[in-house]
């Protein structure tokens, strides 16, 4: 029997003869005969020197590398000279039809700038969507001509020109920004993000810069590290649909933040007394201390706090700031001076408490001081609604030390008794969470184990 060219299944030995199984059916490669687009899109998720392989498999695979969306990562090249990288990346740009999908280029730092423009202005990434630039000394206004068609882009221990402060830019499909460890002026960082008219996660990592001032419709979360001699004001002045604000490393933070206007608000994290300043309307903390209380968000629904002590008073007001919590986790540097023996007064009701609060994560938790006890029994005795407080308890303890913890907490008089409380082992003291800010799936970026 003749196959014609446009045969349903293709033989996985593409130029041999058709070999029969025991049962007498051909081997026959289904995968191969699935439509060009669908190969491709398969190829494109695979990594830069895997999908280049694939024009290895058969005389069926050949072309299509050349034309499914290229995805060029050049850390799979290795440890080779600078010569030879730039060897390896020219000849796929130049073998590569296009259209791109992915640009990553992380090991720039002794790449030429003119090189890395001729890369930029290569054919093949036209219509490019990712692009991610790492330690470039000098990044190239060439990158702006994907403007377009930029849907997400990360830029990291690079240089942005201030000439940016002047252009008019408009990335009009750019979602997810990620500017980390870069230099930047204030008004090229203004500039770039008045240009992201669509975007829904922004990423910072700066210093040198004194303000920034956010106004966007569409931003939906706000991930910030700010490293420096200087005081960065972070000003959310008009951000509607804004979800999350996120401080990565609290401890070096020298930062004021002002909400004016965030009315979907739900997630917020991590505060520290590095955070000189945190206002929400006419309510003000300063280094975790609250001066005002007089205007409560209804929307926050979870709560990550860095604490000395941890400080029992200082957490309760952001409670009373923030009455629909439903999940707050602490991460304590325990001390011994710390009075958390407070009575929780009925006459003077904490919303939070009596209506909402379901999840507590407690994080170097030293149940050998008092004042760590007394804030974890706090919230077993007063949280009404609570289903789980998680505990990771600091350093290695034998199993008499827990059990003495769990008798301790484990009270028959805590306020919901169907609250389950769970000690566990730390292998090493609770920094900085963990956590992708980009991913939007997750209605809590911290959920349990985000924490290193």
């Amino acid at each position: 029997m003749r196959y014609s060219k446009k045969r349903r299944f293709h033989q996985i030995d593409d130029g041999g003869s058709r070999g029969d199984n025991r049962d007498g059916s051909a081997n026959l490669d289904l995968i191969s005969a699935l439509p060009d687009d669908i190969l491709g899109s398969i190829i494109t998720l695979l990594p830069t020197k895997d999908g280049a392989r694939t024009q290895a498999i058969s005389r069926r695979w050949l072309p299509l590398w050349r034309s499914a969306p290229l995805n060029l990562a050049d850390d799979f090249i290795g440890s080779v000279s600078s010569s030879k990288r730039m060897a390896l990346v020219s000849k796929i740009l130049s073998e590569h039809r296009g259209p791109a999908r992915r640009l990553s280029l992380k090991l720039l730092c002794t790449i030429e700038v003119p090189v890395i423009d001729g890369w930029l202005h290569s054919q093949a990434l036209d219509s490019l969507e990712e692009l991610d630039l790492t330690n470039l000394r000098d990044m190239p206004l060439s990158m702006f001509r994907f403007a377009p068609t930029l849907r997400f882009a990360r830029f990291s221990c690079c240089r942005l020109p201030n000439s940016i402060s002047t252009l008019r830019l408009n990335l009009p499909c750019l979602k997810q920004l990620t500017l980390s460890g870069i230099s930047i002026t204030e008004d090229a960082l203004h500039n770039v993000l008045s240009g992201c008219t669509a975007l829904e996660s922004l990423e910072l990592s700066i210093s040198g810069i004194g303000a920034i001032c956010i106004s966007s419709q569409t931003l939906r979360s706000l991930a910030f590290y700010h490293y420096g001699p200087n005081i960065l004001q972070l000003v959310i002045k008009d951000a509607p649909s804004l979800e999350r604000l996120l401080s990565l490393y609290p401890d070096w933070d020298r930062v004021t933040i002002q909400v004016i206007r965030a009315p979907k608000l739900e997630v917020l994290g991590l505060l520290s007394e590095g955070l000189s300043k945190v206002q929400f309307g006419t309510t003000i903390f300063e280094e975790m201390i609250a001066v005002s209380l007089t205007t409560k968000i209804h929307t926050m629904k979870v709560l990550v706090l860095h604490s000395t002590g941890p400080n029992l008073d200082a957490v309760i007001n952001f409670l009373r700031c923030f009455p629909c919590l439903v999940r707050l986790y602490v991460i304590s540097q325990p001390t011994n001076d710390m009075n958390n023996a407070r009575k929780y007064d009925p006459l003077d009701p904490i919303e939070c408490l009596e209506l909402h609060l379901k999840k507590v994560v407690l994080m170097n938790y030293d149940g050998s001081k008092r004042p760590s006890v007394d804030f974890a029994k706090f919230f077993v005795l007063n949280s009404k609604l609570l289903k789980e407080m998680e505990i990771k308890v600091l350093n290695n303890r034998n199993d008499k030390w827990m059990a003495n913890q769990r008798k301790q907490l484990c009270v028959d008089n805590r306020a919901s008794q169907d609250a389950r409380i769970e000690l566990k082992i730390g292998t090493k003291k609770s920094k900085v969470p963990e956590m992708d800010t980009h991913d939007l799936s997750m209605a809590d970026p911290f959920e349990s184990g985000a924490f290193n």
